[in-house]
């Protein structure tokens, strides 16, 4: 061989080489681009169920938040409900109360003051009354009642709840 012929040997050498490394990096960059396509196209499904799940839980949360201002509107009618009732439970006692002060003012047996209020033994004015209990005794104190037809303790004059007119306990009739 001459040297023409080595160098012409060596030119295709080389010519082969370059080209071989020319396709393979061609289909190392077609590779790359494919794999790179199907790594924006995974990332793209998964956007898209990140997506979905966010809208799930914005609308779990406008829920919670509607349940909540219905919660507060919930407690703030409970709340008016109870007051109502707090209310007509106080009226009611007050007519219970005035009840038991009319029937002291009528009943001949009950000591009062001159403003319907009931007075206990040592002359105090009952303000403990509630119902038809009476009032709680000292300890040790007796508890002597005097029978149902005993005339009152005092002398003092009494309205009559019916007709208005004032009596006195020595009027009483049996």
């Amino acid at each position: 061989m001459n040297t023409i012929g080595w160098i012409v040997l060596i030119v295709v050498i080389v010519v082969v080489v370059v080209g071989i490394v020319i396709v393979a990096s061609t289909v190392g960059r077609r590779r790359k681009q494919e794999a790179d396509r199907q790594r924006a196209t995974e990332l793209r499904e998964q956007a898209s169920r990140d997506e979905l799940a966010a809208r799930d839980r914005e609308a779990k949360s406008a829920r919670a938040a509607a349940d909540a201002k219905q919660a507060e509107v919930e407690a703030e009618r409970l709340r008016r409900e109870a007051d109502e009732r707090e209310r007509a439970a106080a009226a009611a006692r007050e007519e219970q109360q005035a009840k038991l002060s009319r029937a002291d003012e009528v009943d001949p047996d009950v000591e009062t003051d001159r403003h319907g209020n009931r007075v206990v033994a040592d002359g105090a004015v009952d303000d403990t009354r509630r119902g038809d209990v009476p009032p709680p005794r000292p300890a040790g104190e007796a508890t002597t009642a005097a029978p149902a037809t005993a005339a009152p303790a005092h002398d003092a004059p009494r309205i009559d709840g019916i007709t208005g007119q004032e009596r006195r306990p020595e009027d009483r009739q049996l």
